[in-house]
């Protein structure tokens, strides 16, 4: 059987190109791709911009369906059984278990974590990434089985931002009765604000497209802070102050990707506070901003970077959207479908930074 993957062949260039679809081997499986979204990532990858995944087979937020299990596998990664024709999804990188970060138990960390999503398409199982009529589950790749209740434009982001947020705003330990502001109301942001919202916090929303200030609301931020009205970083800390009695934020989730923003989390925090960042995953000169180190000492904040997550928090984010994906429009989070021919327009519409994000169906 032959199948079809978007490959990375340059930056800016997208070719679909053609293999066969392997037989998996013991403990792995071979997943249809029944939907995938264009994360904030692909558009880094798609420029060249990632420090590890060039030229590779596109996507990893993904939903898809069983097509073949290898040996042994009977049951997905919470014990839950599982056959051809279930649908799944899976975290975007390996956990081999075996390397320092593993042993550590920072499986988010794993030193081998994009082994598969960094080669070109050619080197077998070929089927390395989302945008692809199939996926190829790694026997060291962490896998779930998807409720029946959740539909797949509902479900295909869990295995990235939902999880992300989840990871972040626990190891942040977020609690009752806090105050979380989120800069960014992109999809990251909007999962933040309904994750922080059924953790107890009072969600504040930083953000300047309106209709993503409405979309925050519906996610469960009590407040925004439009940036039309408060443009500058003073001004928007000002308010922040204002909504917390003067005291900021006990913990700030950035999200937007600018470089800028994190110096801006500083000042919103409170005292004592917390700042997570997540949004910005590019280094070099280009990213680089001044910021007065003695903030952080003064406010003696906490700063906690994460990237990706412990894979376990997948499992999580599946419960999460059953218990709660009908009191919040999470179907909303994207509003364009695209066949894999055209993965570039895809990946382009998401740049521009529209109010919701594109998504590939490769049977389209």
């Amino acid at each position: 059987m032959k199948g079809m993957v978007a490959a990375l062949a340059g930056p800016e260039r997208v070719e679909v190109r053609s293999f066969d679809v392997p037989e998996p081997e013991p403990g792995a499986v071979v997943a249809r791709v029944r939907r995938a979204n264009v994360c904030g990532s692909e558009v880094h990858i798609y420029h060249f911009h990632h420090p590890l995944i060039r030229e590779c087979v596109l996507g990893h937020e993904f939903v898809g369906e069983i097509v073949a299990l290898g040996e042994g596998v009977t049951t997905d990664y919470a014990g839950q059984p599982v056959r051809e024709g279930d649908r799944v999804t899976a975290p975007y990188y390996l956990t081999c278990r075996r390397c320092p970060a593993c042993l550590r138990g920072d499986f988010n960390l794993c030193q081998r974590a994009y082994a598969f999503w960094s080669r070109p398409p050619e080197v077998e199982p070929h089927f390395h990434g989302a945008f692809a009529t199939h996926y190829y589950i790694h026997p060291d790749q962490y896998f779930y089985r998807v409720p029946e209740s959740l539909p797949d434009e509902v479900v295909a982001g869990a295995n990235c931002g939902l999880s992300q947020v989840l990871f972040g705003l626990h190891r942040a330990g977020l609690s009752a009765g806090d105050t979380l502001v989120v800069q960014g109301a992109g999809g990251l942001g909007l999962y933040a604000a309904a994750v922080g919202r059924h953790m107890g916090a009072r969600v504040v929303a930083v953000e300047g497209i309106p209709e993503r200030l409405e979309l925050a609301r519906r996610f469960g931020a009590e407040e925004v802070v439009d940036m039309a009205e408060h443009p500058t970083p003073g001004e928007r800390a000002g308010r922040v102050r204002e909504l917390t009695g003067g005291y900021g934020a006990d913990v700030v989730l950035e999200v937007t990707g600018v470089p800028a923003a994190f110096v801006e989390a500083l000042e919103l925090a409170r005292p004592g506070g917390c700042v997570v960042e997540i949004g910005n995953v590019n280094v070099g000169r280009e990213h680089e901003v001044p910021l007065a180190p003695g903030l952080i000492t003064r406010k003696m904040l906490r700063i906690q970077g994460f990237v990706r997550y412990q894979p376990w928090y997948l499992h999580r984010a599946l419960r999460f959207l059953e218990q709660h994906h009908r009191e919040h429009p999470f179907g909303e989070l994207t509003d364009r479908e695209y066949p894999l021919k055209q993965v570039g327009e895809a990946i382009e519409r998401e740049e521009a930074r529209r109010v919701a994000r594109p998504a590939i169906v490769p049977d389209l």
